[in-house]
């Protein structure tokens, strides 16, 4: 029998004798981290917990069987000393469980876990994992047990009590006190284990329920009470005899949202946050886009319709004719059989007011100023929220700020495949776990571990499938340069005239469509799976006649773009109001059109969300319209494509077009739409693109 070690997040939990026929498990007592017996291996097992005994269970029956199964795809040779191996990676599906191999035989499993790894290891082979990196000098070690000190219900300023789960390192001396790691969420505070492993490291770990989510009291209003009630909770964790007074903040989603929102409020004792995958203010972003509640939240409503937060909720086949009912302030009471109160409050405020002020974060950015890591993807749909926080703090000049973006989803770094479209060996990564470890060490303990030296800028380009370090984001090497809109007046599908040109087209032309939102164009995402920004093939979109499309010829040379395109459209409409969709995609040699990056803009907030200003009929307007962020490299033989629209069906509520309040409006009117380009109207895209290398 061989000897394995199993860490997750880099702390050794449980050890293994495993041979062909046999496998015994001596699991550790994670407070008094006192190895039990060894004992035959079942299922389930403590301190595992149940969604991870099945890969659990995967690693070592991968370890029994010896051999390379068939789909791995060799990453990298791999040395520590002495030693040499190689890593092989599944290139597909989420989670995917990696080996290191050593003379061809497999002596580690690495299982992805989002934010660290669990890492099964023969004895003595750990210099070839990643479990190397947790043994440098400079690093907080897993020395302490986790002691559940139990829940505290925590008052708020208006008397409304917040359920407060407390985990302390252990043993602990006499007086002794711990920086904390507070996560707050909405999804209930006992699924947020993943962050408990910080109290193996030296510090507190505070998870807590917000307003009127799951144990805690009060009424649920996303977003509206998170600044009050994380200042409160901030002070309150201060004043405990365990804390040395500093926090950081943790979570993803909206566990990275409350973060900015207490942000706003300037409390001195947040010391450090880590923003994942974080969405922005109202109107702006969550739960809004450009102005337009998302059709794709509905799902997500559904699932938090009470206090317990239900994820099969959002799964059911019928969404698309369920989002079909006007008007869409009664889709709950239609779709589900029961009104949502705070998706009726949003009916109410369908405009920015006194409601969604109190969530505006900007309102007080001059008071937020912290160190901030900021996790997010290409293909989040709240990627604007990291792209309106990074710009923010960028913008007041705050030091301190390091972001990693990959080719990933709003659920990040769980898969290097994404809907048939592979990214490479090095789209997951494995250091996740280390990079939060290492910044809560340098601001929460001081620790002079140097992350605050290092580029502050990781991304990975898509098409090269590479990550590169910069100095600033966007890159300060990065061009922009415009690619305008060209046509004889026929863009309309992809079998058009549509040219998009690099040099400025001196004749002018228009290009006109009707957008009817009785068919709106789609927007190629499925609501069930809670992801509403995926790569898709837009090729069958564009055959619709209410796309303009406009594509360069063949590149004769690789070009890539990092950054923050736009697009600037000259465009007119016969209704008082409508949408303007601008897409970027990359074209393939078989005609594939992958979507990279877009933009939405509804015509009667193009000035402000405070005073919606209706269009006069036939009136030009200049439309800027800032792209998601990407980092792409468009191949030598394949081509770049914009696409313009005005229909984006489940990204965004189609426009009645009326001008009238979407809530309530139940009509609608075809709207006929002219873009105007060339001569006095240089509507184009400005592309980030990168120096060609040497």
């Amino acid at each position: 029998m061989k000897q394995y070690n199993y860490y997750r997040a880099g702390i050794l939990i449980a050890r293994f004798q495993i041979s062909a026929d046999t496998v015994l498990c001596s699991p550790r007592d994670l407070k008094t981290m006192e190895f039990a017996p060894y004992a035959p291996f079942a299922l389930p097992l403590k301190p595992f917990e149940a969604d991870l005994d099945k890969r659990l269970a995967d690693a070592v029956a991968l370890l029994q069987q010896g051999a390379l199964p068939e789909g791995y795809e060799l990453m990298a040779e791999v040395s520590g000393g002495e030693l040499k191996g190689e890593m092989w990676i599944q290139p597909l599906g989420k989670n995917p469980l990696d080996v290191v191999l050593c003379d061809g035989r497999i002596v580690a499993t690495i299982d992805n876990e989002r934010n660290y790894i669990g890492l099964m290891v023969e004895e003595g082979f750990e210099p070839l994992t990643p479990q190397a990196a947790m043994g440098e000098e400079l690093l907080s070690k897993p020395t302490y047990g986790i002691e559940f000190i139990g829940t505290e219900m925590v008052e708020m300023r208006d008397g409304i009590k917040l359920a407060t789960d407390i985990y302390l390192p252990t043993p602990r001396a006499e007086g002794q006190k711990f920086p904390t790691v507070l996560i707050r969420t909405c999804y209930n505070k006992f699924g947020v284990g993943q962050f408990f492993c910080f109290a193996h490291y030296g510090y507190a770990v505070v998870a807590q329920d917000t307003r009127g989510r799951e144990l805690s009291e009060g009424v649920w209003q996303p977003i509206i009470n998170e600044k009050d009630d994380g200042d409160d909770t901030l002070n309150w964790l201060a004043a405990q005899p365990w804390s040395d007074g500093g926090a950081g903040m943790i979570g993803a989603s909206y566990l990275a949202i409350v973060q900015w929102q207490v942000a706003a409020s300037g409390n001195p004792h947040l010391k450090a946050m880590i923003s994942m995958v974080t969405g922005g203010v109202p109107m702006f972003d969550f739960p809004h886009a450009s102005g337009v509640l998302s059709p794709g939240t509905m799902a997500w409503c559904s699932s938090m319709r009470t206090p317990k937060f239900d994820p099969s909720e959002m799964l059911r086949e019928d969404w698309d004719e369920v989002l079909l009912h006007r008007p869409i302030r009664e889709l709950p009471l239609r779709g589900i059989g029961e009104e949502i109160p705070f998706w009726t409050e949003w009916m109410d405020h369908e405009y920015y007011d006194g409601y969604w002020h109190k969530a505006n974060f900007l309102v007080n950015q001059h008071k937020i100023d912290y160190p901030c890591m900021y996790v997010s993807g290409w293909y989040d749909d709240v990627n604007v929220g990291s792209m309106q926080t990074w710009e923010m703090m960028k913008r007041n000049q705050r030091k301190n700020q390091k972001l990693i973006s990959g080719a990933w989803l709003h659920k990040m770094n769980v898969c290097r495949d994404i809907h048939n479209i592979y990214f490479g060996s090095n789209a997951i990564r494995h250091d996740m776990f280390y990079q939060y470890l290492r910044w809560y060490d340098r601001f929460l303990k001081g620790i002079e571990n140097g992350i605050d030296k290092e580029p502050p800028v990781d991304y990975f380009t898509i098409g090269e499938n590479k990550w590169h370090t910069a100095t600033a984001w966007p890159p300060l090497d990065a061009v922009d340069t415009e690619l305008y809109l060209d046509s004889c007046g026929k863009a309309n599908t992809s079998n058009g005239d549509g040219k998009l040109a690099w040099d400025y087209p001196t004749t002018a032309a228009t290009d006109d469509y009707t957008y009817d939102p009785a068919d709106p164009t789609p927007f190629l995402i499925d609501v069930s799976e809670n992801e509403c920004k995926p790569p898709e093939n837009y090729r069958e979109v564009e055959l619709r006649d209410d796309v303009l499309v406009y594509t360069t010829a063949p590149l004769e040379k690789d070009v890539t773009i990092t950054g923050e395109p736009k697009a600037v459209i000259y465009a007119a409409s016969d209704a008082k109001d409508t949408d303007w969709v601008v897409r970027i995609t990359d074209v393939d040699e078989e005609g594939n059109s992958t979507r990279l990056s877009d933009g939405i803009i509804r015509a009667k907030y193009r000035r402000s969300f405070i005073e919606p200003v209706l269009l006069l009929p036939g009136e030009i307007v200049r439309y800027e319209i800032p792209l998601t962020w990407i980092s792409n490299r468009f191949v030598a033989g394949h081509r770049i494509r914009v696409e313009v629209t005005s229909g984006a069906d489940n990204s965004i509520f189609p426009n009645t077009n009326t001008g009238l309040p979407l809530c309530d409006d139940v009509d609608t009117v075809i709207a006929h739409q002219k873009v105007y380009h060339g001569g006095r109207y240089p509507s184009c895209v400005i592309l980030p693109i990168m120096p060609e290398e040497a």
